[in-house]
């Protein structure tokens, strides 16, 4: 975290470098040229989460199965004092 500074006062020298430029203008041209595909991504998404809320809110409960050894256990005994 101390060297912060300085890595961010070099890195304005590196994006100063004509190659750097033509880098970061090439990538703004491809995200301006792809950006309808960008918000119709997004709507999908967000259509997901409300279609995965649906599933949630849906989904049947789990019933726990009946013990298929309960119809052979008897009650326990009851001790009577004589």
């Amino acid at each position: 975290m101390m060297y912060l500074g300085a890595i961010l006062f070099v890195l304005i020298f590196v994006m100063l470098t004509p190659q750097a430029q033509a880098f970061l203008g090439s990538v703004l041209t491809f995200m301006t040229a792809w950006a309808p595909y960008s918000y119709i991504f997004l709507l999908i998404m967000f259509g997901l989460m409300f279609a995965g809320y649906y599933v949630i809110r849906t989904w049947p409960e789990h019933v726990e199965p009946e013990s298929p050894m309960a119809k052979y256990r008897r009650e326990a005994p009851v001790e009577e004092d004589n």
